[in-house]
């Protein structure tokens, strides 16, 4: 049975990237469950809802840049001050299309991003990380 690692939390306002990088994810066999939120905003309110209960904390987050009202860059403002239990717990990557060097950089430079993923999702590149993360975990 392939090593599954809980929950992953993509967040998106683009539909067609969140089908698309579901389907990947659910293809290559890495996550129990996938959780699906349209903004920031959205993510950030799963996460706050579900702060008591670290039975739904998602594992790993896939986040968008480029969304309208709160932005990746946003979201990680508001991010940094859940628990550092959670923050512990939860390992966060950024997926996106962005091209801007400074988004680049910024996203980068961020020390709760583990990495800048590019759009469209590949499940070895996904891989690669996820078996990174857990060898930096030590599990």
């Amino acid at each position: 049975m392939p090593n599954k690692t809980g929950k992953v939390l993509l967040i998106d306002d683009n539909d067609i990237d969140l089908k698309i990088n579901s389907k990947v994810i659910k293809l290559s066999n890495f996550f129990d469950e996938i959780i699906l939120c349209q903004s920031g905003e959205e993510g950030i309110k799963y996460i706050t809802t579900n702060l008591e209960n670290p039975a739904l904390w998602p594992d790993f987050i896939l986040l968008d840049i480029q969304m309208p009202e709160m932005d990746g860059f946003e979201f990680l403002e508001i991010y940094k001050h859940f628990p550092q239990t959670f923050l512990d717990h939860c390992k966060l990557a950024i997926l996106s299309s962005t091209l801007d060097f400074g988004d680049i950089k910024k996203a980068e430079a961020n020390p709760l991003v583990i990495k800048l993923l590019k759009k469209p999702l590949y499940p070895n590149e996904l891989k690669e990380l996820l078996d990174r993360t857990t060898t930096l975990l030590g599990s």
